[in-house]
């Protein structure tokens, strides 16, 4: 038996506009973890889209091979049943229906046309065992957290008697514990003799658990490395994904004194719209200049969001109190048309749901939260409105075939751009970024850390949360660290590390 159970050769697929893969070539060992990077739009997903027969045999050119022989999967069920099932990066679980009943839906457990709950709750809690889940198999999954949910997927593609795993970006939305619990979960299954192949921007994990990794850049293989016996570094595998070495992963930036305060947040206390009683963010104040780039750091449930939402409108909360000030004056920002009267913009942490239209073209999402400047006796002016889109598109290097093209045909990168865009054109005076990177790569996270940095230049004041420390160090001009819902420290740059951040973040509050 080869030691090859995946061979893809020559595979090309094409897009309305673009050719998404060219002439690719992968070469998956029976039993390793295979790591796949590249930059937003290389070509990751789509070719893990036509290995699981999502993009059918016949909308591509190029040869499948799986376990020595040719493949032709013409749909999820074909893969499925071949042995190769994908785990995407949007979760696919029902959140209505019980843990047992994701895991065998479309495979139920059947008898005489009847569903047995025995044998299927049954055989639920024996492969929720096996990732390491306690969960009881009647409990509906949307009451499990991410990383629960990611372990419910992997069980479910047990359920199928999977031989080759793929995962899409596992840990895009993970902690560190959940991440790490999952990176040992992929070991297991890899000893069980189960090969994995995985997609992630994380290159520490890639480096730290993959046994070779295959870089795209363009649509193209550039090639595979041998994790161990090449010595692969993070920096080898960013000069591979974008072709140049990075010295730097910011993008440099003159120092400029900042100016005048432009926001202030006072004594801010925000409680939780689910949990009557529950303080969320607890006493909060903290300034931004123009010109500033501020961070704000904490770890999960300190209450970052919350606080940026609660500012932005009133997005979230209840029971608010507390003081807002531009320029020096008191303002009332009651709604999400107010703050953005004031010039004060949000960028949410979770762009598919709650910055973009995903249906819409990039022109619809560009203009939609400034078409007041479109506008003349209630009509929108669909030239400029264009003229604007094609504007930004430039400015911020989108890549896509058009400004009428549907967002969600963009790159997880682009699409952040396109949100960026969106807010921009309302020329605001304050911006907040909620993990304005996440699941975008090195290559385009360059790019977004210039435009912030040119909005400073514009004397612009940014606020940036992140939980990527080094990301904020790079990036920040000072830095709020937030514990339990309160501001524990606030640092200047020249101050600032990972242990003094990290000794603020877990600082016990008392209350």
């Amino acid at each position: 038996m080869t030691d090859d159970i995946l061979t893809v050769h020559g595979i090309t697929k094409s897009f309305p506009g673009v050719t998404a893969l060219r002439d690719v070539e992968l070469t998956v060992r029976r039993g390793e973890i295979h790591g796949v990077c590249g930059e937003n739009g290389a070509g990751k997903s789509t070719l893990m889209k036509i290995l699981s027969g999502v993009h059918p045999h016949g909308s591509y050119s190029g040869e499948v091979v799986f376990a020595g022989e040719p493949c032709a999967f013409h749909g999820i069920r074909d893969s499925e049943a071949r042995g190769i099932v994908i785990i995407h990066q949007e979760l696919a679980l029902v959140p209505q229906l019980s843990i047992a009943e994701n895991l065998f839906l479309g495979n139920e457990r059947a008898n005489r046309g009847w569903i047995d709950w025995n044998r299927t709750n049954h055989a639920a809690q024996r492969h929720l065992r096996r990732v390491g889940l306690r969960e009881n198999p009647t409990t509906p999954a949307g009451d499990l957290g991410v990383g629960k949910q990611q372990l419910v997927e992997i069980a479910k593609a047990l359920s199928k008697e999977v031989e080759l795993l793929i995962l899409d970006e596992p840990t895009a939305a993970l902690n560190d514990d959940d991440s790490a619990h999952l990176l040992d979960l992929l070991r297991g299954l890899r000893d069980d003799g189960i090969t994995c192949v995985v997609i992630s921007h994380k290159l520490n994990e890639i480096t730290e658990i993959a046994e070779r990794v295959t870089i795209l850049r363009d649509g193209r293989t550039v090639e595979t490395l041998d994790v161990r016996a090449d010595e692969v570094t993070e920096e080898r595998i960013i000069a591979g994904m974008v072709g140049r070495d990075l010295e730097h992963r910011f993008p440099p930036r003159d120092p400029v004194p900042p100016g005048e305060e432009v926001l202030r947040i006072e004594d801010w206390t925000v409680h939780s719209p689910a949990h009557a009683g529950r303080v969320v963010v607890d006493g909060a104040t903290l300034s931004l200049r123009r010109g500033e780039i501020v961070g704000l750091a904490g770890l999960m449930g300190a209450g970052r969001t919350e606080l940026a939402m609660s500012v932005f409108g009133r997005s979230y909360g209840v029971d608010i109190s507390g003081r807002i000030l531009k320029d020096g004056r008191e303002i009332d920002v009651r709604s999400v048309r107010d703050a953005i009267r004031h010039g004060i913009a949000y960028v949410s942490e979770d762009r598919k749901r709650y910055g973009l239209n995903l249906v819409a073209d990039v022109t619809g999402n560009v203009s939609a939260a400034g078409l007041g400047k479109l506008s003349r006796r209630g009509w929108v002016d669909q030239h400029e409105e264009v003229r604007v889109a094609q504007r930004f598109r430039d400015r911020l290097r989108i890549k896509t075939s058009g400004v009428q093209a549907p967002t969600h045909t963009l790159s997880g990168g682009n699409q952040q751009k396109v949100v960026l865009a969106k807010w921009m054109f309302t020329e605001p005076d304050v911006l907040i970024l909620d993990e304005p990177t996440r699941g975008v790569d090195v290559g385009a996270k360059y790019e977004i850390y210039g435009i912030v940095n040119g909005l400073a230049a514009q004397g612009k004041a940014v606020l940036v949360i992140s939980s990527e420390l080094p990301e904020l160090l790079g990036l920040c001009d000072r830095i709020y660290a937030l514990s339990a819902g309160r501001v524990t420290g606030e640092l200047d740059r020249a101050e600032a590390t990972q242990e003094r951040l990290m000794r603020m973040m877990t600082q016990e509050v008392r209350r």
